[in-house]
């Protein structure tokens, strides 16, 4: 059903139902904007629209669908667009992180991934922002990765293309009103790995962040200008490093990481 309107300002994250995705619409509730809540499980959906209206008093309306089916993600582009509800926060984070390497798996995995990575960030952005430059006002926040600042395989490779992409819509739309950036973070604790039948066991406790803290800094970073948000100090430092590493050696860090993904031992 439409969400009425309130007065309050509308954010619409994608893959919300858990972990970046899900910390995002909690903070933007607690905010005090109302939601539009994306994901497949219209289940989940349901039980965390009642929680976050419970919680803060917030609207909250949600869309199921599966963004790498392009009849869905039109609906949603569809809900952006509506110029009578307007959207002013576009969260786009679904996604996953298929463990197989390129030339042994299923190549329809990986044009799934680059269908809700790629193609829908794309989709959703190419639809909010014409209101969003004619409002004078928006912020659209693309969940990137440092693994995009590697070769790591399609994964990194959709996430580079989503930094790069941000980076582009903030040039194109800078003095507008409009801000675009992407979030980079490293390692996060959330459902990621285990839906992607990934072992963690190996990773010391330093390498991980934290979902809500990362999503604190993503939106002190948004209030200053920043195009490029990069949580904690240690990935901070990681990603200058591999900015300035020899190609040789990224690929060489590239294919043991992308070896360890694929015998699950990462």
């Amino acid at each position: 059903m439409p969400t009425p309107r309130t007065g309050r300002p509308v954010a619409l994250v994608t893959g919300a139902t858990a972990g970046i995705g899900n910390a995002f619409a909690r903070r933007l509730a607690a905010d005090g904007h109302d939601l539009v809540l994306v994901a497949r499980d219209a289940v989940r959906l349901g039980e965390v629209k009642e929680q976050l209206r419970a919680a803060h008093g917030v609207e909250v309306e949600v869309i199921s669908a599966d963004l790498t089916d392009r009849a869905q993600l039109e609906r949603v582009a569809d809900r952006v667009r509506d110029a009578a509800r307007p959207v002013d926060v576009l969260v786009n984070n679904a996604g996953f992180g298929p463990k197989q390497r390129i030339h042994e798996g299923d190549v329809d995995v990986e044009e799934r991934l680059v269908a809700i990575m790629v193609t829908a960030v794309l989709v959703l952005t190419h639809a909010a922002l014409p209101g969003m430059v004619a409002r004078g006002r928006g912020t659209v926040v693309t969940v990137s990765s440092v693994a995009g600042f590697m070769p790591g395989g399609t994964y990194s490779a959709a996430k580079a293309w989503a930094t790069t992409f941000t980076a582009s819509v903030a040039a194109q739309t800078a003095g507008t009103g409009v801000r675009a950036v992407a979030l980079c973070p490293g390692f996060v604790r959330t459902e990621f790995h285990q839906r992607a039948g990934l072992t963690m066991t190996s990773m010391p406790s330093w390498a991980w962040l934290d979902a809500d803290a990362l999503v604190d800094a993503c939106l002190r970073d948004v209030a200053k200008g920043k195009v490029v948000s990069v949580p904690s100090v240690r990935y901070k430092a990681a990603v200058l490093a591999l900015r300035h590493m020899p190609l040789a050696l990224q690929q060489r860090i590239g294919r043991s990481r992308s070896s360890r993904r694929a015998e699950n031992k990462v």
